[in-house]
């Protein structure tokens, strides 16, 4: 504890953040992403950029939905365990057939097959090539990868725990919080990177706190399972029941029995939903005793992640389960928060604006990694003017710098490339789409390891800004469609990844730009006339005491940290 209020809570700010500071810009940067993954997914699957966009036909229900069964039965292998019908949405604008294989041993689920219908009915694509698209992301952001979920998602809870109380105590602590929210002075070293830190934290500070709040919500019953435990005597699986009957499936019999018409359910789907659209149809245990069918509506916008199905038994078609109308206030909360945290009901205007704060939600920890790093260099300053080398605790905070703030762009886009680059039948494709961007984040590791100098950081950035500006011309080369012609064919998610790699591009080789002309102006600056030593000695003394004051002195009343 320090000797004031506000000077306990500086040091719990500082140190909630700095110690999972690398992982929760993995998770931010993840998340941001995630916000557009369906749009990433269709990026990276060209296959289906030219004849599959379609609106939704509801006259067509019907026939379309015995054209599926008819087509599954005669493609998908007996040993599928689910057949799944996916109706055109906003978000995923084509019709797709597809069944999941039981799950190998090691494995939680099995793999899944899709066949994508053409838009004019002539039939489906089936050579599309393996992808999980922006799934990684959206997994990488709580499941980590390269270990088990279980133990990721407590990694990433501990770290939302810390983000939650690093925010609160930077509100607290932050006298001039609005005032600060309009201040940034270029060019002033230390200061600007305050600055910076500052800006990128109040101008996202509601988005900050709602994000970190339901991240920590859609996990809570892992992290607190006592009191589930309590109220169903440990056993879990009475919860579940309870908790969503829609999830809660019969195993399968292994008696053959003949599977339900599925159009043949309509009737009652509407008598229930009326002219409200489905999204998907699924079949669990098909042509099986225990078969089930579930319908799910397209709840599409509204705010809330809670999905209203109706349960058929697939082999006489009755009624099993309806979605109540009249949830529970404990349920609409959770529901309403899940939804704010995935922002599955936003148009696009409002995802962006997501991203965007999520990308101020990396600027925000970033710069607060940069900080740390230069109160520890400022702290070894004399020893490094001796000629002594850095400290490992130096060395190590800049190296994880450069790895994680350069690396998972460049990993970003090593996965993108890869994407296009290997080959359509390479065994193993989508796991090594992965592995091209862990490779690229430990190439920067690695490159860290041997300096991090300006020069490093002008090269990586160019680097990866041209790569990323360079995405567009690929996507010519390796689809269908081109920019242009996706902009004629109103294909629009297709032209917003195009036009925001390159902004993301430009961002990066502009930054690179500034580095150049701050290294410019101070070998300009040292071939200056050198003035009287002892003028010369002061000036710098004053210009360590005052960066001194800015990073490493406890923040004042009038002047606080955020």
């Amino acid at each position: 504890m320090k000797d004031t209020f506000f000077r306990t809570l500086s040091w719990l700010h500082t140190w909630a953040g700095l110690l999972v500071c690398w992982v929760l810009l993995l998770i931010f940067f993840a998340g941001s992403l995630s916000y557009f993954r369906h749009e990433i997914s269709l990026w990276n699957e060209p296959e289906l950029h030219q004849g599959v966009y379609q609106d939704y036909q509801a006259n067509s229900l019907e026939n379309q939905l015995d054209k599926d069964q008819r087509y599954i039965e005669a493609h998908a292998p007996t040993a599928a365990q689910r057949w799944m019908i996916d109706f055109p949405t906003e978000r995923k604008p084509f019709h797709s057939a597809s069944w999941q294989l039981p799950p190998e041993k090691g494995q939680r689920r099995g793999k899944t097959e899709e066949h994508v219908a053409l838009a004019d009915g002539s039939g489906m694509i089936s050579e599309v090539r393996e992808s999980r698209g922006g799934n990684f992301f959206y997994r990488l952001h709580f499941d980590l990868h390269y270990m088990s979920a279980i133990t990721a998602r407590y990694i990433v809870g501990v770290c939302t725990m810390f983000m939650l109380i690093a925010l609160i105590s930077g509100i607290v602590i932050h006298k001039r919080i609005f005032k600060d929210l309009f201040s940034f002075r270029r060019d002033k070293g230390a200061r600007s990177w305050l600055d910076t830190h500052n800006v990128s934290s109040v101008i996202a500070l509601p988005y900050h706190l709602m994000i970190t709040y339901t991240g920590l919500i859609t996990l809570m019953l892992m992290y607190i399972p006592w009191t589930v435990n309590t109220a169903y005597s440990g056993d879990n699986q009475a919860f579940l029941k309870e908790l969503n009957p829609a999830r809660q499936t019969e195993k399968a019999a292994g008696i053959s029995a003949p599977q339900v018409q599925l159009s043949q359910l309509l009737p009652q789907v509407k008598a229930a939903w009326g002219d409200a659209p489905i999204k998907q149809v699924t079949v669990s245990y098909p042509k099986d005793q225990h078969s089930q069918v579930t319908f799910y509506q397209n709840t599409g916008k509204d705010v809330t992640d809670n999905a209203n199905v109706l349960i058929f038994n697939g082999v006489n078609g009755e009624l099993k389960y309806v979605s109540p109308h009249d949830a529970s206030g404990a349920s609409a909360t959770y529901d309403t928060m899940m939804s704010l945290h995935t922002a599955r009901f936003a148009e696009p205007l409002l995802r962006i604006l997501f991203f965007f704060c999520g990308l101020l939600g990396c600027a925000m920890i970033a710069t607060g990694t940069l900080m740390w790093a230069i109160r520890l260099r400022q702290k070894q300053q004399k020893s490094l003017d001796n000629g002594d080398k850095p400290s490992l605790g130096l060395r190590l905070v800049e190296g994880l710098n450069f790895m994680f703030i350069l690396g998972l762009p460049l990993g970003t886009v090593a996965f993108f490339y890869a994407n296009r680059l290997l080959s359509t039948h390479f065994s193993g494709r989508s796991e090594w789409e992965i592995h091209s961007f862990f490779i690229a984040l430990a190439a920067m590791g690695v490159w860290a390891f041997w300096g991090r100098s300006r020069r490093q950081w002008q090269i990586a950035l160019i680097l990866t800004g041209s790569l990323y500006c360079a995405l567009p011309v690929l996507n010519a080369f390796t689809s269908p469609n081109h920019l242009i012609d996706n902009i004629q064919s109103h294909q629009w998610p297709l032209v917003g990844f195009d036009l925001l790699v390159v902004i993301l591009g430009c961002a990066m080789l502009f930054a690179s730009k500034r580095l150049t002309l701050i290294a410019t102006s101070s070998v300009n600056g040292s071939a200056r006339p050198a003035l009287n030593a002892k003028t010369n000695k002061a000036r710098r003394s004053e210009s360590k005491t005052s960066l001194a004051n800015e990073l490493t002195s406890q923040p004042s009343l009038e002047e606080v940290k955020s």
